[in-house]
């Protein structure tokens, strides 16, 4: 049998791209934090684990996978994760009416903020 056990984005900055995902999200590092590779943890309870990891690749414009956040008050995360580095992305690919809101973080790495309150 098969789990997943961690999600891992690449990054430019380990350090930076650390600082961003653990206030948006509240996971700590596993690990000291190093200048190639850092494992982030639900500081208590269970949850997946997110690495970030040191990668000269180029960001995808339409990325073939990437994190959806569900949050019960949309508007208040996304302002939240934007007062914290992250910026809209200009998506042209939204339905008619979209649960979710697409951003990126610093470093460009694509992810969904999902409504999840009662539509």
């Amino acid at each position: 049998m098969l789990t997943i056990g961690t999600i891992v984005l690449g990054v430019n900055d380990v350090a930076a791209a650390t600082k961003f995902w653990q206030e948006a999200i509240g996971y700590v590092p596993r690990e000291p934090c190093d200048d190639t590779w850092v494992t982030l943890v639900p500081a208590s309870g269970p949850g997946a684990a997110l690495s970030l990891m040191l990668s000269e690749t180029p960001v995808q414009a339409y990325p073939r996978i990437h994190l959806d956040l569900y949050a019960d008050d949309q508007g208040a995360e996304v302002d939240r994760l934007v007062s914290l580095g992250a910026k809209h992305v200009d998506w042209d690919m939204y339905p008619d009416d979209p649960d979710f809101v697409v951003l990126e973080d610093p470093d460009g790495n694509r992810f969904c903020v999902i409504d999840k309150s009662p539509r």
